[in-house]
């Protein structure tokens, strides 16, 4: 084997990796926000936004690495614009996803990122030609009627499941194309948003409304704790992204709603019908169908790794 094509196959192990890791980290994270139920969402995100900055300055400190030069970001102003879009993107997956979870909502948050494969897989054909297998087909066309059983039998569009998975996948998308590292692209990505949230929480405090700085202690270092809490597996996420494909970080993203499902079912006690059980059934069956397809090739990948070393 070539040299290339071990560097390949090991960052595409990597990538898997780092992936299946973040998304067991944000699969989690309903169990920190049941500390903030019918929690100001508006405040949150501020509060998130400002604190990612620091949060992300300590993660180049220790990881030993300088933080990007104001003339080496200025020079690739595509990347950027990209970022700007990223950030923005992310809020409004990250605002569905908060509040559905601070609401007695996480059996919607988990189906929302059930659907999210089904959007990477399509945005990968759409924008970066990547070829469906016959698993893949069935999986779009399962979770196609999975939602569209759910549609007639509640007369309505799943909304916040909708836009969870939605632009999540955009985010995924975008990211690919943003030619600076992992960690400055995180990190830029606060920054741009980082002097309105300072400007909205100082407007809160001065006219008396915010929750997080009117309240307890407690409920401060809480808002505070959405910046790191949500950001490592972001950052974990931002170094997969570009060590594998984006239709194998959308099948691999059903370890995030699995465990979302789990927790609302056994520990949140949210009430779970015969149309949800149909519709994620469906959904189940189709990522169930891809994994299956994609294990022999990922068994062959590791094996050829292991036995050129």
């Amino acid at each position: 084997m070539h040299s290339t094509d071990t560097s390949k196959v090991r960052s595409s192990i990597q990538g898997n990796s780092l992936a299946a890791f973040s998304f067991l980290l944000w699969g989690l994270m309903p169990l920190y926000y049941q500390y903030l139920p019918g929690a100001d969402i508006n405040e949150m995100l501020a509060f998130r936004i400002l604190f990612s900055v620091p949060f992300m300055a300590l993660v180049f400190l220790l990881l030993r690495k300088k933080m990007p030069s104001m003339r080496l970001v200025m020079s690739d102003k595509r990347s950027l614009a990209l970022c700007g879009l990223a950030t923005l993107i992310m809020c409004v997956s990250w605002y569905s996803f908060t509040w559905a979870i601070t609401h007695g909502q996480v059996l919607a948050a988990s189906l929302g990122f059930f659907i999210n494969p089904l959007f990477a897989i399509g945005l990968g054909v759409i924008f970066l030609k990547d070829k469906l297998t016959s698993a893949q087909k069935a999986a779009v066309m399962l979770g196609t009627a999975g939602i569209g059983y759910m549609v007639y039998s509640y007369g309505e569009l799943p909304w916040l499941a909708l836009s969870m998975g939605g632009f999540f996948a955009l985010y995924g998308l975008c990211k690919k194309f943003i030619r600076f590292d992992s960690l400055t692209s995180v990190t830029l990505e606060a920054m741009l948003l980082m002097p309105f949230a300072a400007l909205y929480i100082i407007w809160l405090w001065l006219s008396d409304q915010s929750v997080a700085l009117g309240g307890e202690l407690s409920q401060l270092l809480l808002y505070m704790g959405t910046a790191p809490v949500t950001l490592l597996p972001l950052i974990f996420f931002a170094l997969a992204i570009s060590r594998t494909s984006l239709s194998m970080i959308g099948l691999m993203q059903y370890i995030e709603p699995s465990m979302h499902f789990l927790l609302a079912v056994l520990l949140f006690n949210e009430h779970f019908d015969q149309v949800k059980a149909v519709s994620f059934a469906l959904i189940w069956t189709g990522l169930i169908l891809c994994s299956l397809e994609a294990l022999p090739a990922l068994r062959q990948r590791i094996f050829t790794q292991r036995r050129h070393n």
